[in-house]
């Protein structure tokens, strides 16, 4: 979150430089200067600008001058000011409840003889907001569409989709982003070490899944048996929508701190026959929602197998984390039976050993337990037949897989593969997943059945192993209750 909110803060930075140049007749003029938190006074005067603007009196250069300085306002404020900035779009320049039902009634009202085509047009304007005219003057102007995705990043921090009026705000910027952002205008573009700087530093601030920790880190992850895609959209050439990063490895990789070693040696992508999806990052928290992650899978997919033909499988490294969360849950209830007979007395004996309470959170709450040989070949075999559970189970009430990685994966039509053991063994892996991390297989031949199949009716594709794991469970508990 200060990461994120860092990089809008910057992006402003360069907006009001970019902004100033626009119309020199405006700047410095005081009648769009406001107290950083919007004052009431503030307020009143700042809706006369906005609908002064909307009204458009002098063409629209002006309205797009006058567009420019309301931006300026917007970025001088503090999130106290923009919080009722925000407010003030929802509330005052929503659309027309009166017109709305007079454009219904006409419509219903109509003839034969009447223009429907005329009527229902202007039904669809009347239901169009007057605050979208203002965003979409917004958006033309220098690096108007960052402005938005930002804006809407800070509505979804402010809590907007839990919010009746932000929530209005931020559905309508929702809808504009969508259509702006639509697959066909994004571009795919492979990263090197000799992409320009101000891009691969934003990898470095964006990267979500594994932080790159320096320079040289980066450059290790741009080496010659790694890959790096991005989506770019024509309009913000400097910013990643969202970006993968890709091993080239003999068979499926099984832990990541062995992948991001900076001290291993390169490994020969002659020989190569597996691509590892290890990192996939969302670069702008405004776009969230807005899908575009699994036509970046299949177009690298495809740019590998150009590049590379000896490459027959895809799979990714991928985090479990929600896992921990879950199993908490499990633990506090009372009607779970987590563990078989078997089980439990071979987690009560080790937890003796240690003095903490006879269950499997007192062992899993042992400083530093992975890391305790005698715990861990106790944890082993329980771990990854609960994760295997969790991953394959859907949440309850809905047909999408109980983790949310697990659920951007299988809908893109990935195989539930393997899963790995002490794969992350960071503090963020172990608080999160206790370590455990997944490959999932993405099989050109199967993702759009697949995909279908958990979209439509929640069943999710995995393999042997995984479902002999789960199988495990209900063996263990039918002894256990015999």
């Amino acid at each position: 979150m200060v990461a994120q909110r860092s990089i809008i803060n910057r992006t402003m930075r360069r907006l009001r430089q970019a902004w100033s140049e626009l119309n020199t007749t405006l700047r410095g003029n005081d009648r769009y200067r406001f107290d950083p938190s919007l004052t009431d006074h503030n307020i009143e005067h700042l809706r006369e600008l906005i609908h002064a603007c909307l009204s458009a009196p002098g063409g629209e250069i002006a309205a797009r001058a006058q567009a420019a300085h309301i931006g300026h306002a917007y970025m001088s404020l503090n999130q106290q000011g923009r919080m009722r900035f925000l407010r003030l779009l929802a509330t005052d320049f929503d659309a027309d409840a009166i017109a709305i039902q007079q454009a219904i009634y006409a419509y219903n009202q109509a003839g034969p003889a009447d223009n429907l085509p005329k009527l229902r047009h202007k039904l669809s304007k009347a239901l169009v907001a007057p605050r979208v005219q203002l965003l979409t003057l917004f958006n033309a102007l220098p690096e108007g569409i960052k402005f938005l995705v930002d804006m809407r990043g800070e509505l979804l921090d402010m809590g907007a989709q839990q919010d009746e009026e932000l929530g209005e705000v931020e559905r309508d910027l929702k809808h504009l982003l969508a259509s702006w952002f639509d697959i066909g205008f994004l571009q795919l573009q492979q990263l090197t070490w000799n992409s320009p700087a101000a891009l691969l530093e934003k990898l470095i601030e964006y990267e979500a899944v594994h932080e790159i920790a320096s320079w040289a880190d980066l450059k290790n992850r741009l080496a010659p048996d790694r890959r790096l895609f991005a989506f770019l959209h024509p309009n913000m050439e400097d910013e990643p929508l969202i970006f993968v990063q890709v091993a080239l490895c003999d068979g499926l990789a099984s832990n990541v701190q062995a992948l991001l070693d900076t001290h291993a040696r390169i490994f020969d992508v002659e020989h190569a026959n597996t691509a590892i999806f290890y990192s996939i990052s969302n670069a702008q928290r405004g776009l969230s929602g807005i899908s575009f992650g699994n036509f970046l899978i299949k177009r690298v997919v495809a740019n590998l197998k150009r590049e590379l033909p000896q490459i027959d499988q895809f799979a990714t490294l991928s985090p479990v984390p929600g896992f921990m969360g879950w199993l908490k849950n499990q633990m506090q209830d009372p009607g779970t039976h987590l563990l078989g007979a078997v089980e439990l007395q071979a987690v009560m004996a080790v937890a003796s050993e240690f003095g903490v309470e006879k269950n499997l959170g007192g062992l899993l709450g042992v400083s530093a337990w992975h890391q305790n040989l005698q715990i861990t070949q106790v944890l082993q075999p329980i771990l990854l037949r609960l994760c295997a559970e969790y991953l394959a189970g859907l949440e309850s009430g809905k047909l999408r897989a109980r983790d949310s990685v697990a659920h951007f994966h299988l809908s893109n039509g990935a195989t539930l593969q393997q899963m790995n053991w002490m794969a992350d063994v960071s503090p963020k892996g172990i608080r999160q997943s206790c370590g455990m991390m997944v490959n999932y297989l993405y099989d050109p031949l199967t993702i759009d059945t697949n995909s279908e199949n958990y979209v439509q009716t929640g069943s999710i594709a995995m393999s042997h192993e995984i479902r002999e794991l789960r199988k495990e469970r209900a063996v263990k508990h039918v002894k256990s209750s015999g």
